[in-house]
């Protein structure tokens, strides 16, 4: 799926895409974000959960200082080249996609290696030792990474669409295993304040006891988060199956006192 100019500005209630400061875009199916080479000024860029396979339209983001691109299909780790064109970029969570393994130490160290100047890698802060170790440890791009195009491949379509399917079921999975980083990011888009570390754990610790809590959070943050997406009739779709759903369960209530 392309990321277009009308969801761009939908998402980031903008006019103008010069004026988009933040964007998030997580588990949308992406797998085209050209739009990106048109967002000069953008700022912290949401692009977990999705099928984005290179990273070199953000390279024309220059003013780019936080992108979350957790769960993609970054294979080569060569696309590091394009983030090194970045100045201000400081946060930066590229965790789980297939360039991370099978050696988690040595993707850290390419990747200090190559963004000496990061704050944060994957939700864990960077040491000036780390950075120290990683000139030695890690390797260093000093160019593009070479593309093989699908015909090359001897596939029909393109090399990083997966099954549709398959990409349902791990973006109905991951709605409900928010990171209290990204999380916090969708609830500043939709206008709600950020939960603290320790009203978080109450639901995101994974030794957590309340399971019933913990899910009914992390589902109420991807309701949330999708309902964005929809317009007048569907939202009134959603606003009769809810009070149906009221009435269930005031029935429901008013049998068990009696």
């Amino acid at each position: 799926m392309k990321l277009t100019r009308k969801q761009v500005l939908s998402r980031a209630k903008a006019s103008e895409l010069d004026s988009v400061r933040k964007l998030n875009c997580w588990g949308s199916r992406l797998t085209d974000i050209s739009i990106c080479h048109e967002l000069p000024n953008i700022e912290v860029m949401t692009l977990s959960v999705n099928s984005i396979s290179t990273l070199e339209p953000i390279s024309h983001c220059q003013n780019l200082t936080e992108v979350y691109l957790r769960k993609n299909n970054i294979s080569n780790l060569g696309e590091l080249y394009y983030l090194k064109l970045l100045p201000r970029l400081k946060i930066l969570w590229l965790s789980e996609n297939p360039c991370c393994s099978p050696d988690p130490y040595r993707y850290r160290m390419t990747v200090l290696r190559n963004l000496p100047n990061l704050q944060k890698l994957d939700n864990q802060a960077v040491t000036a030792d780390e950075v120290s170790q990683a000139t030695t440890e890690g390797e260093e791009f000093i160019a593009a990474p070479t593309v093989i195009s699908s015909s090359e491949n001897g596939h029909s379509g393109p090399t990083t669409e997966r099954n549709g399917a398959d990409v349902t079921t791990e973006s109905e999975s991951d709605l409900l295993n928010f990171s209290m980083e990204e999380t916090n990011k969708i609830r500043e888009q939709l206008g709600m304040k950020p939960l603290p570390r320790d009203k978080f754990s109450l639901f995101a610790s994974p030794i957590e006891t309340d399971a019933g809590r913990k899910k009914k959070n992390n589902v109420l943050n991807a309701i949330l988060l999708l309902l964005k997406d929809l317009d007048t009739e569907d939202l009134e779709i959603v606003q009769r199956t809810a009070g149906n759903r009221i009435h269930q369960l005031q029935r429901k209530e008013l049998q068990q006192e009696r």
